[in-house]
Parts: structure tokens; C-alpha cells; sequence
């Protein structure tokens, strides 16, 4: 990073809800609550595969993960953004946006691996039920889970570097509520050529990957539940799948939208909308998903809340 860049912006102002509320600090309660629950959800997971010993299996284990990456990635955008509605200031210095952009896409791009992760785990289950307890050994869950976090934070240094080159000019106004790769490459003034190829060529590798290798997984899966002769069999199996599906389907649909956005054709209310979505509907949701629709998990839950522990 030269000095030439530091110079040319301090800060940069968001734009995302200025523009669109006369008084955006009225959202403050909403975005406190949203967070309080993405913080209490995501720790009671964590807490409930923990304490219960149930619950200490590769699949579980990789839940915790989830809701681990989950808390990491909010946590990069809504403490900054509430800050900013106190103060009634909604700017975010140049050093702080970058490291913002930094660690957003590298959480961003652990999920969608990890996502993968527990497909890989469920066909484990399911397709290979003799072998699971060798294919999911406790070194390879251990080996499987670190994988993604190296695979995002690679990602994301990529676009950290690319980013740190870019000029400004005086334009700090950026039409987004957090900082990401794509809004400051629109309000750049050098070529941005680069760095939209390497996030289109990313996006396919970090998200396409992944989501082929998860596509892939509940091919073989489907196959061999149908095959399942008990009616209550093929139900139980199906039922250990339905809720990762379902987390996968909300997440990889708001990072395609996030971050494959035409150059055109996107009002700034859409963007915040989807953004919005990304970094908080989601993490918000998982929980909910993987306790309203899975025994084990609400049983857990129960006794967390009750202050029992099972060994």
C-alpha cells in the first residue's frame, strides 16, 4: 500500500442508509436485537455441543463451526454499524474499511467450504455407513474444519492486497452499509479491471466449488435413501439432511446475489437489502433452523437452558 493512497481518503462515509432514512438511527433497535440474537442462538449451539455429550459427533461438531463462522461474520459488520447510529456518524476510517473488507470475505468464504464440509459428512452417514467412523475420525474432523478457514482467509488476502492498491481520488462516499470488495470498486477511480477479475474467478472457486461438491453429495445421498425399503428409515435419514439444506439454500442464494451483482441494474435499496440478509437474516437463522427441526438438538437446548449437563 503506498502512501499516495493513505493520503488521498481518511474515511469513507456509507451511504447505504443515509440515503434512504431522513433518521437511520431509528434502525438501531432492530439491528441491537438482531444481533442479540444471532449472539444468543449461535452460543447456545456452541454451549449445547459442549455440555452434551450427545451431541459429540462429526456432524454436531461441524454445527459448532457454523455457528462459530456465523458470529464471526456478523460481528465484523453490526458493532460498527451500531456504533455509527449512536454517533450519528456513519463513516469508517480508510485502515478500518480495509481490515472490514479483509476479514468480511474471509468469514464469507469459510462458509460456503464448510457448508461443503457437513454435505461431505452427511454422505459419509448415509452412503457409507460402515466406513463413517474411519472417514470421519477425529483428525480428519479436525483437518476438515480448519480446511475452510485457511480456503477463506486465502480468498480474501487476495482481494485485501487488490483492494489496498486501488485510488479514490477524493470520492469517499460509499453506497453500502459496510465495506466490502465490490462497493469500493465502484467508487474507485483507477482501473478496477483486476480486481473484478479476480472476484469473478474467486466467486467461482470459493462459492461454485463448493456448491457443486454439495449438489454432488445429495445426488449420491438421494440415491441412497430411495433405496431405503423402511418407510420410517428413509424418513429419519432424509430429516438429518433437510436442515443443512436448507442453510445452504439461504446462504449461497445471498452470497450469489452479494456478490455477483451486475455492474448495473441495482438500486441502492436492494443492495442494502441483500447485504442485510448476508451478514444478518442469515446467522440469525441457522439456529433456529438446526433447533426447530432436529430432536437431538432441541433436547440439548433444553437442558442448556435448565443448567444440566450431560457427560
Amino acid at each position: 500500500m503506498d502512501s499516495e493512497n493513505q493520503t488521498q481518503v481518511e474515511e469513507f462515509i456509507f451511504l447505504g442508509f443515509t440515503n434512504l432514512l431522513s433518521d437511520p438511527a431509528t434502525l438501531f433497535p432492530a439491528f441491537l436485537a438482531a444481533y442479540l440474537a444471532i449472539l444468543t442462538g449461535n452460543l447456545m449451539i456452541i454451549t449445547a455441543v459442549l455440555l452434551d455429550s450427545h451431541l459429540h459427533s462429526p456432524m454436531y461438531f461441524f454445527l459448532s463451526n457454523l455457528s462459530c463462522l456465523d458470529i464471526c461474520l456478523s460481528s465484523v459488520v453490526v458493532p460498527k454499524i451500531l456504533v455509527n447510529f449512536l454517533r450519528q456518524r456513519y463513516t469508517i476510517s480508510y485502515n478500518q474499511c480495509l481490515a472490514q473488507t479483509f476479514f468480511l470475505m474471509g468469514f464469507a468464504g469459510c462458509e460456503p467450504a464448510l457448508l461443503a464440509v457437513m454435505a461431505y459428512d452427511r454422505y459419509a452417514a448415509i452412503c457409507q455407513p460402515l466406513q463413517y467412523s474411519r472417514l470421519m475420525s477425529n483428525r480428519v474432523c479436525v483437518q476438515l474444519a480448519v480446511a475452510p478457514w485457511v480456503w477463506g482467509f486465502l480468498d480474501s488476502t487476495i482481494h485485501a492486497i487488490l483492494a489496498s492498491k486501488l485510488n479514490f481520488c477524493g470520492v469517499n462516499g460509499i453506497p453500502h452499509i459496510f465495506c466490502d470488495g465490490p462497493p469500493l470498486l465502484k467508487i474507485a477511480c483507477s482501473d478496477t479491471y483486476v480486481n473484478e477479475l479476480a472476484n469473478h474467478i474467486t466467486s467461482m472457486i470459493v462459492g461454485l466449488i463448493p456448491f457443486l461438491f454439495i449438489i454432488l453429495s445429495y445426488i449420491y445421498i438421494l440415491a441412497s435413501i430411495l433405496q431405503i425399503r423402511s418407510h420410517t428409515s428413509r424418513r429419519k435419514a432424509f430429516s438429518t439432511c433437510a436442515s443443512h439444506i436448507v442453510v445452504v439454500t439461504l446462504y449461497l442464494g445471498n452470497a450469489i446475489l452479494n456478490y455477483n451483482q451486475p455492474s448495473a441494474g441495482y438500486s441502492l435499496k436492494t443492495d442494502t437489502l441483500i447485504s442485510t440478509m448476508f451478514c444478518i437474516i442469515s446467522p440469525m437463522l441457522n439456529p433456529l433452523v438446526y433447533s426447530l427441526r432436529n430432536k437431538e438438538m432441541k433436547e440439548a437446548l433444553k437442558k442448556v437452558l435448565n443448567g444440566q449437563r450431560t457427560v
